[in-house]
């Protein structure tokens, strides 16, 4: 979910997939944009550079997942569900992939290759930092995302905590 632009010898990279990065930029264009305009999907994805038969795949789930709102037709394309103010990072991260594990087994105690039924410490840990890193997408919405990079600065719950 989180890449670094330096990796030191070892260290373990945790990023966004390509349909949560490319998600994301397609709907912080669409917060950026008047809205009560129907913006097509052509010009997301140009203005993006993102692949338009990707993104159609991509914006299908949010709009299943209420992010954002489909519209049919010649003039056809895509709004925002709801208020950029109103919509944060979790929302949109998990209409697009499900929810946030950093194993299978954070998620469902069953899928351990080791041992499904007893305690393990390693679980214990990883649950801790998904509910921290699911609490800071929580934190932020679009329209903080928007305010960071007009202004080239984090909003101030960012430094907080």
């Amino acid at each position: 979910m989180i890449g670094t632009s330096e990796l030191r010898k070892n260290s373990i990279v945790v990023q966004f997939t390509k349909a949560e990065e490319y998600g994301l930029l397609g709907v912080l264009y669409l917060a950026e944009t008047d809205r009560s305009r129907v913006v097509p999907l052509s010009e997301i994805s140009h203005s993006q550079g993102i692949p338009e038969k990707f993104l159609a795949k991509i914006f299908q789930s949010l709009s299943r997942n209420g992010v954002v709102r489909s519209h049919r037709g010649v003039r056809g394309g895509f709004t925002l569900a709801k208020s950029p103010d109103d919509s944060t990072l979790r929302e949109v991260l998990e209409a697009i992939q499900g929810a946030c594990h950093l194993m299978k087994c954070t998620e469902e105690r069953a899928a351990c290759d080791r041992d499904p039924s007893g305690f393990c410490s390693l679980r214990e840990v990883l649950i801790l930092a998904e509910n921290k890193l699911v609490s800071v997408f929580d934190k932020f919405t679009l329209t903080d995302l928007i305010t960071w990079q007009k202004t080239e600065t984090a909003p101030q719950k960012a430094t907080s905590d």
